[in-house]
Formats: structure tokens, C-alpha cells, sequence
């Protein structure tokens, strides 16, 4: 939800702050600039636990809330301190995105943990989808696109106090997440629910060298970071893409929205169908990755209309982007029992750690270009279907196996 602030109300933002679109941009890259230190966090997950590391992550969010709430008159010094406080709440995303498997191990069953991390790795997601619906519904857009009945009044000032009565329910919300942490947030149950939440995995040293030389590894790491990171650099920015083809601020998150909430539900559903159904988690990948191709080649011909001649309707669009956030979302937590499975018994922090790394090295490339060609979009929307293409041939020569399901199933009986 902070992460995702600014896009969906660029344009009022850019009025209230005087942001630019490189600012924009900015504010949406220092996610993936926060995975710097993201190594640091994977080693105290595993040496501290959970709850450290829940707790260090939950202050950093704090701190970073709480600095883009700070009321200073001076513009400059104002923008200074939203961009510290998204770099400090960038800094909290490596546990958000890598705690799930790690989670679903330590208190799970085997037959629920495909499930267990598919709720704990989409919630987050649902967070975006939240600043998606939320900001454009309190935000009066400065082009007289907003539904709310305040949009006569849309003048500077109260733009601005909108968008700062989002920061404060923000900064209310993530204390709130801090103090319920503080409270109550062990690391492990008092006994292990499997043999493999039990067994003894390798070292911090031994795990990187296991990773970095398997090539199966490498294979499904890419199918998962390169699409992944493209997506998550596009719908940061759907408003800056979709303005151009005369989509209001309010159309654009709900389209957000919708493509999220989506992924989520398919994604946990998924996730219960692959604990009952075990060993099926390349054929799931496929049929969601080949989804994903139709889909992104279709909104992208679709934003051509002048060359392609596709109708461009909000009815298509809606369908287009919502299909495609359903595919790729729901992908993740398959992809994440998929990286446990492959590399076990290599800690499960450390290996999604390593590809939601690189997720944000290929996202951070993204908005990098984007930082500098942000006057015309159609070299990031054909970023999309050719980035699903490449993941789709890569899961198909990909050979799967399931090496802690064995040891759960087989050595335990």
C-alpha cells in the first residue's frame, strides 16, 4: 500500500508536490533500490528468526510512513522526505517478499503449505491493489475526472490535503501492524508440523554456492524475475501508461485494482488445488504463463489502434490488463514452492530471496529507461508480452522435481 501510493494519483500528485515524472518514476523505483540490503535480511531470518525480522522490517515501515507525514511548507524539503520515507519503506521489502515459504515451512503442514504461502506472498499484493482503488476515490483528480462530489473544488490545496490524509491513514495503519508485531509475533511453534520444518538445512555460504551453480535454478529463477519485474515496474506506473490513450486516474486503479484482487483469488486457489493435487506445479506455470502472453500481446496491439485498428474501449482495456495481473500474480506462489522444491534443502528465505532479487534488478532496469523515456510508453507495454514469451519457453524446458515433498511424504512414513 505505501509502496504503491503515488502512481494511481500521479496527476494530482505532480499539482500538489510539484513532482515531475522522473519523481514519479523515482518514487516507484526506490522499491527495488530498498532489495540493496536484501542479502542482510535473508541472514537474519535464518540466524534470528522471524520475529526479528519482522519486527526490524515493521519499524522501517514505521519510520518511512511516518517521514512522508511530516508537514514542512517548503516543497523541496517536503519532496526530500517522501523520498526518504519510500526508500526506508523500499528497505522493508525483502522479508514482505520472501518471509512466505519460509512461513508456510515453519508452522505448516505439507499438504497446506502451497496454500499457506499463497495467502502469506499475495496479501502484500493486495496492499497495491488497495493504493489502486483508495487513492484515485480520496484524491480529486485535476482534470476533472474524479466521481467524488469535492471535484468542483479540486483546486491545489485541497488536493493536497487529500493526499495527506492518505499518508496519515497509512502511517496509522503500518503502527498499528508494528504494535500487534510487538505484541505477539513468535518465530517458530513449539513443535515442528513436518520433517522437513525440522531438518537441518545449509549453510548461508553452502546455500549461495548450491544456487548459483544449478542451473535448473537459473532457468526457472529467470522465468519468475524477468516478467515479474517487468510487471511490477508497469502497473506501479499504469496511470503515466494509460493517460495517453484518455483513461481518467480513476479508471486506471480500478483496472489496477481489479488485476490484483484477481491474481490473489486465483492464486490461492491454485496454491489449494496444488496441495491436492502434489508434483502438477510446471503444468499450473504453464497454462498461466500462456494466459499471460494472450493477454499482454492484447492490450499492447490494443494501445497501437492507429496501426492495428483494435477497438480502444475501456471495456477492452479493463478485460486486457485484469486478465493479465490474474495470470502473473497468481503465478507467484507456485513459482515459490517451485524454487523450495528444486534446490531443498537450501533455506527457503535464501532461495526467494535470491530470484525476488533479481525480480528487482530487472524491475529497477525498467524504471531506470523509464526515468528518461517517459514521453511515449510503447516500448514498455511490448516489454510485457515479450517478457511472458521468454518465461513461458523456459518453464517448458524446465525439469521439474520435488525434493522436500519426497522427504516429507516418503522418509517420514
Amino acid at each position: 500500500l505505501v509502496w504503491n501510493t503515488w502512481g494511481p494519483v500521479q496527476n494530482s500528485a505532480r499539482l500538489a508536490f510539484g513532482f515531475s515524472g522522473w519523481d514519479i518514476a523515482l518514487l516507484v523505483f526506490w522499491g527495488p533500490i530498498g532489495f540493496a540490503p536484501c542479502f542482510f535480511f535473508l541472514w537474519l531470518m535464518g540466524k534470528k528468526g522471524l520475529r526479528v525480522t519482522v519486527l526490524l522490517t515493521s519499524s522501517l515501515m514505521v519510520l518511512g510512513a511516518g517521514l512522508r507525514c511530516v508537514p514542512v511548507s517548503d516543497l523541496e524539503i517536503r519532496k526530500k522526505l517522501i523520498h526518504g520515507g519510500q526508500l526506508l519503506n523500499g528497505l522493508a521489502g525483502p522479508t514482505v517478499m520472501n518471509a512466505a515459504p519460509f512461513l508456510s515451512t515453519t508452522w505448516f503442514s505439507p499438504d497446506e503449505r502451497a496454500t499457506a504461502t499463497a495467502i502469506a506472498s499475495l496479501l502484500s499484493y493486495l496492499g497495491a491493489a488497495g493504493a489502486f482503488l483508495v487513492g484515485p476515490l480520496v484524491v480529486p483528480s485535476p482534470n476533472g475526472t474524479s466521481h467524488l462530489p469535492l471535484a468542483s473544488q479540486s483546486n491545489t490545496e485541497h488536493i493536497k490535503d487529500r493526499i495527506e490524509a492518505v499518508l496519515y491513514a497509512e502511517f496509522g495503519m503500518v503502527s498499528l501492524i508494528f504494535s500487534a508485531a510487538l505484541a505477539y509475533f513468535p518465530s517458530r511453534p513449539p513443535f515442528p508440523p513436518s520433517v522437513a520444518a525440522a531438518s537441518q538445512r545449509l549453510s548461508y555460504r553452502r546455500s549461495f554456492c548450491r544456487l548459483l551453480s544449478n542451473f535448473r535454478f537459473l532457468m526457472i529463477a529467470l522465468a519468475y524475475a524477468i516478467p515479474l519485474g517487468v510487471f511490477s515496474g508497469w502497473s506501479g506506473v499504469l496511470d503515466l501508461i494509460l493517460t495517453p490513450v484518455h483513461v481518467s486516474q480513476v479508471d486506471a486503479g480500478w483496472i489496477g485494482f481489479w488485476s490484483i484482487v484477481g491474481g490473489c483469488v486465483v492464486g490461492i486457489a491454485m496454491a489449494r488445488f496444488a496441495d491436492f493435487i502434489r508434483g502438477m506445479l510446471k503444468f499450473i506455470l504453464l497454462l498461466l504463463f500462456s494466459g499471460a502472453t494472450l493477454a499482454s500481446t492484447w492490450f499492447t496491439l490494443t494501445c497501437l489502434t492507429s496501426v492495428t485498428h483494435l477497438p480502444l474501449t475501456t471495456a477492452t482495456l479493463y478485460t486486457s490488463c485484469i486478465l493479465l495481473g490474474i495470470f502473473l500474480n497468481s503465478s507467484v506462489p507456485i513459482f515459490f514452492e517451485l524454487f523450495v522444491e528444486t534446490v531443498y534443502p537450501v533455506p527457503e528465505g535464501i532461495t526467494c530471496g535470491v530470484v525476488t532479487f533479481l525480480s528487482n534488478v530487472f524491475m529497477g532496469v525498467l524504471l531506470f529507461f523509464l526515468t528518461f523515456y517517459h514521453t511515449e510508453f510503447s516500448w514498455f507495454n511490448w516489454c510485457l508480452p515479450g517478457s511472458c514469451l521468454l518465461s513461458l519457453l523456459l518453464i517448458l524446458c524446465f525439469r521439474e522435481s520435488y525434493d522436500r515433498l519426497y522427504l516429507d511424504v516418503v522418509v517420514s512414513v
